[in-house]
């Protein structure tokens, strides 16, 4: 059996008229859980090689990952994004069996406008999810920091012409945020200059008022992508298999390499 993470890449449906691709990361000892991998970028950006280092990071330590890719506000509008991830989480449940998971300990994890998608994902429950990461993610479209940014005619990119309350809300997590929201951790700096920390924070209240599980690190001084620097990329690949090992497999934290490749990726 190869010691070294195994990466293929392999479509899980069709977006539109086109193939959806996806990279798979197979450990070389699995432990059974999943993790699918959005890439971030403001919905206009970005692709899913942005999380090859959390893919290598997290195989190292037995979890099988799958980075999707969706479609961008150039080729699509919404609702397009989270239907590709949701066909990119149906591909992993369904083929669970052949990649020796349990469909119950699927998780989702996301960066950015991937760590919104993440948790709508989650809080939809269109397939079971096992729990939620999110690193600065933007939850909240119409709340007071999002109309300070121009909401909601600045969403039109994504929106196209109706940027009815109705359809922020529908991109807004902190809407589902209840009591069977999955196990979530989120990840955020406090000097993030694109999405406040406080959205996280404001994510985090909500579900621990609706008695749901949920973690929040805010790391002082940080802009947004901080965990690209490799020494935060690190810290950061051991928060998140701190609250996997607990949340999805229930067993003691497994220890990370000491240098492991820094997660890389792009909000």
């Amino acid at each position: 059996m190869s010691e070294r993470v195994e990466i293929e890449t392999v479509d899980v449906g069709q977006g539109g008229r086109r193939p959806l691709r996806a990279d798979l990361y197979r450990p070389p000892t699995p432990n059974g859980a999943g993790v699918l991998l959005v890439h971030g970028g403001s919905f206009v950006n970005g692709d899913r090689s942005q999380l090859r280092g959390y893919g290598i990071a997290l195989g190292r330590i037995g979890y099988t990952s799958l980075a999707c890719e969706y479609r961008l506000a150039r080729e699509a509008t919404w609702p397009a994004q989270i239907d590709d991830v949701h066909t990119a989480l149906a591909y992993f449940h369904d083929q669970a069996p052949s990649l020796g998971l349990d469909p119950a300990k699927i998780v989702v994890s996301g960066h950015s406008a991937g760590g919104c998608l993440a948790l709508l994902a989650a809080g939809t429950g269109e397939r079971p999810v096992a729990a939620t990461v999110a690193f600065y993610p933007p939850v909240d479209f119409l709340g007071d920091y999002a109309r300070a940014l121009g909401a909601p005619q600045a969403m039109a990119f994504l929106l196209g012409d109706d940027v009815s309350e109705t359809r922020l809300a529908s991109l807004s997590p902190l809407t589902l945020a209840g009591p069977q929201f999955p196990p979530t951790l989120l990840v955020t700096g406090n000097r993030d200059e694109l999405v406040d920390c406080g959205e996280s924070l404001k994510m985090y209240l909500a579900l621990i008022a609706s008695g749901a599980s949920a973690e929040i690190h805010i790391f002082d001084g940080q802009p947004h992508a901080f965990d690209l620097q490799p020494a935060f990329g690190r810290q950061c690949a051991g928060i998140v298999s701190l609250f996997l090992d607990s949340h999805v497999l229930g067993s003691p934290a497994t220890v990370l390499p000491t240098q492991p490749q820094a997660p890389a990726q792009i909000a």
